[in-house]
């Protein structure tokens, strides 16, 4: 049946560089899960609906891509959907630094490893905070949008 990688986050927009860090991990995987959380503590800018289209609309025509959503641990959900990995990425040292501590409580959790493929340097500085920013000063976001 293969591996299945489950990439979880907010994608509150799903950015060019989450697309980079999903396109070069399907080699991995012959299934990807993208998961779509749901913190329904946070207001979102996009709602869930749009975000899980505008992906889905990406993925169309690979049949080894799925996008669901979830409001419960990113774990759960991974389980849920018969993940054997769990997929992050990192930009930073920083980021590295809490993938690393994440990856030590998920796999504690749940027995899931975690794989973390590393943003391209044009992508660095690409974040969903950033684009949300650039959008309320009424900049053009589509760089950054897939």
């Amino acid at each position: 049946m293969g591996r299945c990688g489950f990439f979880g986050g907010s994608f509150d927009p799903f950015t060019v560089a989450h697309k980079s860090v999903v396109d070069r991990a399907l080699p991995l995987f012959s299934r990807l899960v993208i998961g779509v959380g749901v913190n329904t503590a946070k207001r979102p800018w996009q709602p869930v609906e749009e975000r899980l289209e505008a992906i889905r609309r990406l993925y169309a025509a690979d049949p080894r891509v799925e996008v669901v959503a979830y409001d419960d641990l990113t774990v759960d959900a991974a389980r849920r959907h018969g993940a054997d990995f769990l997929l992050r990425g990192a930009r930073t040292v920083a980021d590295f630094e809490y993938e690393r501590s994440l990856a030590d409580i998920n796999r504690n959790l749940s027995g899931l490893e975690s794989v973390l493929i590393y943003t391209l340097p044009e992508h660095a500085a690409i974040s969903s905070s950033m684009v949300r920013e650039l959008a309320a000063f009424g900049r053009d976001i589509s760089p950054y949008i897939p």
